[in-house]
């Protein structure tokens, strides 16, 4: 479930929610609409659009994603930065649309400009009131609810530990239930092991017990069905909680088929609007890098021609979205154009590779032809790095969960490529590193993180030991 299951909703919590979710469009189209009056610009019908655009995007952008429930505590600073990146890629994505559409020439630079540098500063402090409000009433005494669980595991201990850490979610844990003895469970840390399985139902009646978690193993299924029996004159609410920490899950989350719950155990990251969402901001923001930088491609392309003998563009087959094969386009770097069965990984000391060819790989710029790759929609910006596909045939056989990481578009860039694992793989443990981040990329995806390695790629582009 994507919102505290616990959580005693209110008018009050819901009329804050619809602020927090209305009045920062609202902000952004009545400054723009400000700002345009105090310079004396009509705010005609490209001003219209703009401020439509503008709060769409904010609806989408600064929303909090919906598995973050309705946090009240977050640090100023945490704050600060999460509006600037967020507003840093709203802004990105209008300009790429405008250069798109050929309207970027009807905005004064008198009103967009202001409009562009005073948002920032006032979404801070309209989001920072509106949190202030937010805690003031999720956190008041009225939404407290007592909760215990039935089984300790890794699962429910920490489900209890994440209850505790998080005040917004108005739950607070007595306890623990379970057949086994203390010695047998081990450190509950804070909380104390309150009963065996048959004193549970006495113990929520005599206290007056919320909410109760059933966290036993799916073989207790008799268990579990004589405890909701036992349970039926209680007014708890009661949640199941599934042990699912026995596995590596990626994107988990829950939801039905016709009716039939179901939980995603393995999944894509860009599903739903997530995938519209990032399939903009590529678009967007390829076309804001193509535009300037065309004529260093143009300059680049001819070097190759005059320099050495071959084509200019080297294309190599590489595994896309789901492992289908895709063509992956890269500025020649070498006297040889390898994509067989076997292809030898570039090394430090290449013979292969020409003089421009070094200097191309030094700085990456060989992989500008992939903005083509990005355009066409075979590939992203950021995702996990395509390899060739003998390499992948070797990978996929030694590797566990090797091909996971092809459940999204291949990048451009990558977590793994930022947190410097580039160059040749000398042994199959630098391998395993760079595809541990990529599982973690799909895990934990968000558009700031796009943009975050994106940053980091550009600063660590020039001092890259390991690109050659």
């Amino acid at each position: 479930m994507n919102q505290p299951v616990v959580l005693k909703r209110s008018l009050a919590i819901a009329a804050v929610a619809s602020l927090q979710t209305v009045l920062p469009p609202t902000l952004v189209v009545g400054l723009l609409w400000l700002i345009s009056q105090l310079a004396r610009v009509p705010f005609n019908q490209y001003y219209i659009a703009l401020a439509a655009l503008a709060a769409l995007l904010t609806l989408g952008v600064l929303r909090a994603p919906r598995d973050r429930g309705l946090t009240v505590h977050v640090s100023r600073l945490q704050l600060a930065t999460d509006v600037l990146l967020r507003w840093a890629l709203i802004l990105g994505l209008l300009l790429g649309l405008g250069f798109a559409a050929k309207f970027s020439q009807e905005y004064a630079r008198s009103v967009v400009i202001p409009w562009a540098v005073l948002t920032p500063p006032l979404l801070y402090g309209l989001m920072r009131m509106l949190q202030g409000l937010m805690r003031r009433v999720v956190l008041s005494r009225e939404n407290l609810r007592s909760a215990v669980i039935v089984g300790a595991n890794e699962a429910s201990l920490s489900l209890a530990s994440r209850l505790a850490d998080h005040p917004e979610l108005c739950t607070r844990v007595e306890g623990f239930f379970d057949d086994r003895s203390a010695e047998r469970l081990g450190d509950l840390g804070e909380f104390q092991l309150l009963g065996g399985l048959s004193q549970l139902a006495d113990h929520v009646r005599a206290r007056n017990i919320d909410v109760i978690f059933i966290a036993l193993p799916i073989r207790h299924v008799q268990r579990v069905m004589a405890l909701l029996d036992d349970l039926r004159d209680s007014t708890a609410s009661i949640y199941y909680v599934p042990d699912v920490f026995v596995f590596d899950l990626i994107q988990s989350r829950t939801g039905e088929i016709m009716g039939i719950p179901v939980v995603a155990m393995c999944e894509t990251p860009f599903y739903g609007y997530r995938g519209v969402l990032k399939r903009l901001t590529d678009m967007a923001l390829t076309l804001c890098i193509m535009v300037p930088a065309i004529p260093l491609m143009l300059l680049i392309a001819l070097a190759i021609r005059l320099t050495s003998r071959g084509p200019v563009i080297f294309r190599q087959r590489r595994y896309g979205l789901d492992g289908r094969e895709i063509v992956v386009y890269k500025f020649r770097s070498m006297y040889v154009t390898e994509d067989g069965g076997q292809i030898r990984q570039a090394s430090r000391d290449d013979d292969r590779i020409t003089p421009l060819g070094r200097l191309l790989r030094r700085y990456s710029l060989d992989e500008l032809p992939q903005l083509i790759n990005v355009l066409q929609g075979k590939m992203s910006l950021v995702g996990p790095r395509p390899h060739a596909v003998a390499h992948n045939e070797i990978y996929r056989r030694l590797i566990k969960g090797y091909m996971i990481r092809h459940k999204v578009l291949p990048g451009i860039t990558g977590l793994a490529q930022v947190n410097g694992c580039r160059g040749e793989t000398t042994d199959l443990s630098e391998m395993q590193n760079r595809v541990d981040y990529d599982l973690d990329y799909l895990r934990r995806w968000s558009p700031i993180m796009d943009i975050k390695i994106l940053l980091l790629t550009a600063v660590r582009v020039l001092g890259d030991s390991k690109a050659y």
